[in-house]
């Protein structure tokens, strides 16, 4: 997609992946790795599977674990030999040239999220386009639709009308220019990803603050929580709509004017997540 071929790897046998791939009509290559070599090799083994099976699978610290890292019904034997959820990004000369890897099992980053870690950001979802006073802005999803436990990314494209500068990050004493997202029970927001700034020089008072002169984005990675109680509770709906707040001080080469807290909104819709097919148990 997009310039990007797609394969991905599961420890689960050759038959077991092929009927997902036939039950959900999955047309890239799932692989099967079973003994887990390959996963082994990349050094992406599930350890705290193996921990939660092990002679300190009561110790506190490690239930904590394998409640983040594996399941929240514990570890089990059929779980030996599985990977921690992330992609790799390989060049056509097999080097590795990123990789992207979440915190809890619930968790996957969207392909769409995936290209907008990469910089290489072609919106293909209905954006959001407002002109204020003092700045130009544009906002959109990642994505048209998610799943639970997928990590998308809200992407805002900023433009200063002419004359005009925001602050940045490590501007002391300025209202730096920030994302806000207002609290929803099913979305965990992650901290805003900022651009390198420019140094703005008020000759008045001799001073040097990092702003924002010239268009730039800001990156809020967004999680939709993946646990069984959200999927349950989302299951009927076909969207989820929640709102946020671009805010920011903008200023000229004599004013700085008051602090503005812009509205903003964004649908995206909802589908089901796509659970794999039965493994049978070790014997």
């Amino acid at each position: 997609m997009q310039g990007l071929g797609l394969a991905a790897i599961s420890y689960d046998s050759r038959e077991i992946t092929a009927a997902f791939s036939k039950e959900h009509g999955i047309t890239f290559p799932l692989l099967s790795d079973v003994g887990s070599a390959t996963i082994k090799r990349y050094g992406i083994l599930n350890t705290v599977s193996e921990q939660g099976l092990g002679p300190n699978a009561k110790d506190p610290d490690v239930i904590a674990q394998v409640k983040q890292y594996v399941s929240v019904n514990g570890a089990s034997e059929r779980m030996r030999g599985i990977p921690f959820p992330g992609t790799f990004i390989v060049d056509r000369g097999g080097r590795v040239k990123a990789r992207f890897f979440e915190d809890s099992y619930t968790v996957r980053n969207t392909v769409s999220n995936i290209h907008v870690k990469l910089k290489d950001v072609q919106a293909t979802v209905a954006a959001t386009k407002v002109q204020t006073q003092y700045l130009d802005v544009t906002t959109y999803a990642s994505d048209a639709a998610i799943a639970p436990g997928n990590r998308f990314s809200l992407v805002t494209n900023i433009t200063p009308h002419q004359g005009v500068h925001v602050y940045a990050p490590g501007a002391s004493g300025y209202k730096v220019i920030d994302l806000t997202l207002v609290p929803n029970p099913y979305l965990r927001p992650q901290p805003v990803s900022y651009p390198r700034s420019e140094i703005y020089f008020f000759k008045p008072l001799n001073e040097r603050v990092p702003t924002y002169q010239k268009p730039f984005t800001l990156v809020q990675e967004v999680e939709l929580d993946g646990q069984l109680s959200t999927r349950n509770a989302l299951k009927d709906q076909t969207s989820l709509t929640f709102g946020g707040a671009l805010n920011y001080q903008a200023c000229d080469d004599r004013l700085c004017y008051n602090p503005v807290s812009l509205p903003l909104s964004w649908t995206i819709g909802l589908k089901p997540l796509l659970t794999p097919a039965a493994r049978p148990a070790t014997k």
